[in-house]
């Protein structure tokens, strides 16, 4: 007997929320570089320092334009909600960062090539995180 765990239509709705997470995703990178570039080149801050509020400020502004956007959320826990999408994300640097030690630090493959992996596999996880999770 196969009973599935959980059962996902794969229906033109969910690619559109895939887009627009997608869309939402790339505008995080010009906030986590912005924020970066911002705290070490102008401020001076500590590379890792600048680089950690970078990821912080885009998660954030992820979670805002998702919720708004991607999700169309209306749940009024918006603190639980966010620490939601919080951890997701944070399991997502962590997919992110193993694949490319996998792929190239143990496998010896193009360190972009292994980026590309790396960010196909964490947005997967990020996305479905998202929908089955956060904005379930």
């Amino acid at each position: 007997m196969k009973a599935p765990l959980l059962k996902i239509a794969f229906t033109r709705e969910l690619l559109l929320k895939f887009l627009k997470f997608g869309v939402v995703g790339f505008s995080g990178v010009f906030v986590n570089f912005g924020v970066t570039y911002v705290c070490k080149e102008w401020l001076k801050w500590n590379k890792y320092l600048s680089n950690i509020l970078g990821f912080v400020f885009a998660a954030s502004t992820n979670y805002i334009l998702n919720r708004i956007w991607t999700f169309q959320s209306t749940n009024p826990q918006i603190g639980t909600e966010y620490v939601k999408y919080f951890v997701i994300a944070l399991v997502g640097l962590g997919i992110d960062t193993l694949t490319v030690w996998l792929l190239n630090g143990k496998l010896k493959w193009n360190f972009y090539v292994s980026k590309v992996f790396a960010v196909g596999a964490s947005t997967l996880w990020n996305f479905f995180g998202n929908l089955l999770f956060t904005f379930a």
